[in-house]
């Protein structure tokens, strides 16, 4: 009986290294995942929304650590020295969805990627650009004929919009 205690117990060590090993290769802090976008984890959560601000997201994580909710995103393609803008801004609309739906300001989120990581402090100054940034795109959105953004022939192969767009390249 003490034998079967024994390899009990060292079973439930190996899996609660394993747990925190695969939390660490993911990206995530130490803390409890009360939010997941990602099948592995378990079923997936409804996305967070912000009516006022006409604003809905999925991060793939958020993590409650020392009484702070951090969001975290993992991006499949690598990274140079730097995460893209729109990334970026990506995880700041999750920090602003955050602090409205749990009112709970995270100071910063995370930017998982598959050859680095990055910690992306949510200052004020980046949640006033994110802000000005979301009135531009309802701005846009009001306008009846939009251009197209870019000169991507790639990007235009992949858009949903390919069938029925008069500006595409291809």
């Amino acid at each position: 009986m003490l034998l079967f205690a024994v390899v009990l117990f060292l079973f439930a060590v190996f899996l609660l290294w394993q747990a925190a090993r695969r939390q660490r290769d993911i990206g995530l802090p130490a803390g409890r995942v009360i939010y997941t976008d990602t099948r592995n984890w378990g079923p997936v959560e409804q996305p967070l929304y912000d009516a006022e601000l006409g604003l809905t997201g999925k991060p793939d994580y958020l993590v409650e650590s020392g009484g702070k909710i951090i969001p975290v995103e993992v991006k499949s393609s690598r990274i140079g020295s730097a995460p893209y803008d729109a990334h970026i801004f990506q995880l700041a609309a999750y920090c602003m969805l955050v602090h409205r739906h749990y009112g709970k300001r995270p100071p910063y989120g995370i930017l998982h990627y598959p050859n680095r990581t990055f910690a992306v402090d949510y200052t004020p100054r980046l949640e006033a650009e994110l802000l000005q940034l979301l009135q531009e795109m309802h701005n846009q959105d009001r306008r009846k004929e939009l251009e197209r953004s870019h000169a991507s022939a790639a990007r235009c192969s992949r858009c949903g919009y390919r069938q029925t767009c008069d500006q595409r390249l291809l």
